[in-house]
């Protein structure tokens, strides 16, 4: 016989001869060589004396008996997995321990020989019954059993053991999964267990009903280093149980046993791919956004449910996913359940939950929870992860009170039953809700307190890394195919996307392909193909052309900056040029972190170029988000509607790492007049709050703002934290240069132009707008004598001006 003593160490002295043996202390393994299983098998007689592990072979090898099952002589038996044995069927080894037997050819047991036993008869209790489908009045063919003839991969690396109560005692007290494993491998170490093998144990007085799954079978090398192979069902792989095997316990559905979770085994809920990567999962550009919301979300999941027991914490049960349109976050959540351990994500839109029944939109509700509620109370911290993924939150979770639901107080109720779902009486710890909004500031405040939707991830727009990745996911097949061509620079096309989301991107490379598509059409119709359509390719003036069509819904306002500067800059004095430079600081002021709230007046008569300036230092900036609101923007709306656009306005403005907001005629935007009803207290309440507010951190905001009416805005205590004036044309010698840069006039008819409105006006001095000049120059455009049309509307405008 081989000799395990040699391998796992000598019984514990205060181990009882009547019981099993206690576990053994593991020692270095011998060499391969020097194992004497691989030299040969020994047989009984060869072994050396002293040499036992407390079970041995029946001395009658190889013969098979034929025995009556019976009862179990006492509880050592019953709840220690052995099996007794008359001495006289199967006698006792010279040592006196227990023998390996071979029950009607499936089944292995532990086997004690007693004395005072009855002959033919072998005690099987009511779990190895069970187990064998043996009743005690049939009879079970017996053999000895070598648990080394099946190969070295004999010892028993790891179990999966189902639990729970055998009776109708029991206890609510948790149950330690590795004090109960300690128990486990006290009692039944060197016996042999195999998948579906069913036994008793008795642990702190009340009775346990173990159930083994798997097992992992190793050889004796392998023991400490177990964890590699594989887990086996196989009712025919068998083990023995040593020191080193590790012990996993799962709750056992039909029991109200509750354990707590081992603080070894990783959580049946723990993330599984730790090196997962979204980019090919097709989102890119969130390279932050995923690491936060690992860190916050599922960083717990990993560790053993014990462990986190430990530690005093509950695993995050909401994440809220927010941000502008088409950034990805309906995407992001479908491809967070592939990243773990989970079921298929159950995907609700807002909408689908609103029911015209009573009460059927709160059903819908828990329906949502159902699966997760009943794996929870049938397998406890070991349920595996239930992941609900919320799109358009807002649409049934606005605030209660708020009248949402019609009225009815329906979007009330459905509040009410996700809040108690979320974090109610009954916990669930199974369960991460993902919700998706546009609207953050929509959403009911006690669905936003830890517990519920605690994690807020805002999805915002692309930096230009992040729309160069989005931009290669998107244009994968092309290169892979050879379809985009090599003019085609992803780098540059990044860098002019600036506030593209990646829905943008997307439409931006359909665009492109279009272009490329449209070449290969035959002229005079849409439907023929030309010959050569299997060699397109898509090439960057395709992108250029796209970008052309293709604009971002956060981005900068080009058109209506590009008709405020429409006639260009005239830097007809060096004020113009000082405007221009003190516009840039500010600029750099901001962009710089330094102050990440500023707000700049640029104030000077009426026509003086002063949109213009503003306009000009704000595309200058090149900040991503560049908006110009005007007056002409609000016509038509109450006041509750501007104030609405104006915070929308600067709410957008936040969505971006650098922004501008040009506020042209500021005054009529408050809806000042100079009689009657003098301007809207509620509006410019609301601006003065907006200008005050500052942005979120790391969004820092330039608010440029024109007025001709100065002491207007100091009346009304709307300050500014710089100011630039902006001159009139008020020397000839400007005028002149506008004259000259306009290109309109000969230079002889400068000299005459600044002699005739001298002569007629009796000054040289000029005193009017920028404007007013570009408008006469236009003027003058239609007349034969421009030089005399010209004199005619400027000796007009001076005698208005002054």
């Amino acid at each position: 016989m081989f000799n395990r003593d040699n391998l796992f160490g000598s019984r514990q002295p205060q181990q009882p001869p009547s019981r099993s043996p206690q576990p053994p202390q593991q020692q270095q393994a011998p060499p391969r060589q020097q194992d004497p299983r691989y030299r040969q098998q020994p047989s009984y007689d060869q072994e050396p004396k002293g040499y036992s592990n407390g079970h041995t072979r029946a001395p009658s090898a190889g013969r098979t008996m034929e025995l009556r099952p019976a009862k179990s002589p006492d509880n050592s038996f019953t709840f220690g997995n052995l099996c007794a044995v008359s001495a006289q069927d199967i006698p006792p080894s010279h040592e006196g321990g227990d023998t390996y037997l071979l029950i009607n050819g499936s089944y292995v047991l532990s086997a004690r020989p007693l004395p005072t036993f009855p002959r033919g008869h072998i005690s099987l209790s009511d779990a190895q019954r069970t187990w064998m489908q043996v009743a005690l009045t049939d009879v079970v063919k017996v053999q000895s059993y070598d648990p080394f003839s099946s190969g070295p991969q004999s010892y028993l690396g790891s179990m999966d053991v189902e639990v729970g109560f055998a009776g109708k005692k029991s206890t609510d007290v948790p149950y330690d999964q590795d004090e109960l494993a300690q128990a486990f491998v006290h009692t039944f170490r060197n016996q042999i267990f195999a998948p579906g093998q069913q036994l008793l144990m008795d642990f702190k007085s009340i009775p346990m009903r173990m159930t083994v799954r798997t097992v992992e079978l190793v050889d004796i090398g392998s023991l400490k280093a177990s964890g590699g192979a594989q887990q086996m069902t196989n009712p025919q792989a068998r083990g023995i149980l040593t020191q080193e095997t590790a012990i996993n316990y799962f709750k056992d559905a039909r029991s109200p046993i509750n354990l707590k979770g081992s603080t070894r085994r990783p959580a049946a809920n723990s993330v599984i791919r730790p090196d997962f990567k979204f980019e090919d999962m097709g989102i890119g550009g969130l390279d932050k956004e995923f690491s936060d919301i690992f860190r916050r979300a599922f960083a717990s999941r990993i560790f053993p449910p014990g462990l986190a027991e430990k530690i005093g914490i509950q695993h995050v049960r909401g994440i809220l996913l927010y941000g502008p349109p088409g950034t990805g976050k309906t995407l992001i959540a479908r491809q967070i359940g592939k990243m773990l351990n989970a079921r298929e994500p159950k995907v609700i839109n807002g909408p689908e939950v609103l029911n015209k029944y009573v009460g059927q939109s709160e059903e819908n509700i828990r329906k949502l929870f159902a699966d997760a509620e009943k794996e929870q109370k049938e397998k406890g911290d070991e349920s595996g992860l239930h992941i609900i993924i919320f799109d358009e939150l807002d649409a049934v979770c606005k605030q209660r009170g708020s009248g949402a639901g019609g009225g009815t107080g329906v979007g009330d109720s459905v509040v009410n039953q996700l809040l108690s779902k979320l974090d109610g009486v009954d916990q669930l710890n199974n369960i991460l809700l993902i919700g998706m909004t546009n609207r953050k500031d929509m959403i009911d405040e006690a669905l936003l307190r830890s517990g519920r939707l605690e994690v807020h991830m805002e999805i915002s727009l692309p930096d230009e890394h992040g729309r160069q990745q989005i931009l290669k996911i998107h244009t994968a097949k092309m290169r892979e195919n050879r379809m985009m061509a090599s003019d085609v620079n992803l780098t540059e096309l990044a860098a002019q996307t600036r506030n593209f989301s990646g829905a943008e991107i997307s439409g931006l490379v359909k665009s492109a392909s279009s272009f490329a598509l449209q070449r290969h059409i035959k002229g005079g119709t849409v439907a023929a193909l030309s010959d050569d359509v299997n060699e397109m390719q898509i090439h960057m003036e395709d992108f250029m052309r796209a970008l052309d069509e293709v604009h971002p819904l956060f981005g900068v306002s080009e058109e209506d900056l590009e008709r405020a500067v429409e006639g260009g800059i005239f830097r007809f004095s060096p004020h113009i040029d000082k405007i221009l430079k003190n516009g840039m600081d500010f600029v750099n002021q901001v962009r710089s972190g330094t102050t990440p709230l500023l707000s700049v007046l640029l104030h000077g008569p009426r026509g003086s170029g002063k949109t213009a300036l503003a306009a000009r230092i704000a595309m200058d900036s090149q900040f991503p988000f560049v908006r110009l609101v005007r007056p002409v923007d609000m016509v038509g709306m109450n006041e509750i509607q501007k104030i609405q656009h104006l915070s929308k306005v600067f709410t957008d403005a936040y969505k971006s790492p650098l922004n501008c907001l040009v506020l042209d005629n500021i005054e009529l935007l408050v809806d000042w007049v100079p009689v009657g009803p003098r301007f809207s207290s509620a509006v410019l309440a609301a601006i003065k709050g907006l200008m005050e507010n500052k942005p979120p951190k790391s969004r820092p905001l330039l608010i440029l703002a024109t007025t001709s009416e100065r002491t207007v805005l100091q009346q009304l205590q709307l300050h500014f934290k710089a100011q630039i004036a902006v001159p009139n044309v008020n020397t000839q010698q400007e005028l002149a240069h506008i004259m000259e840069a306009s290109g309109e006039f000969e230079a002889q008819d400068i000299p005459r132009v600044m002699g005739e409105i001298e002569q007629t006006v009796g000054s040289k001095s000029i005193g009017v707008g920028v404007q007013q000049v570009l408008l006469g120059i236009q003027t003058a455009m239609q007349d034969e004598d421009r030089p005399g049309r010209f004199v005619e509307v400027m000796c007009e405008g001076i005698a208005d001006a002054g």
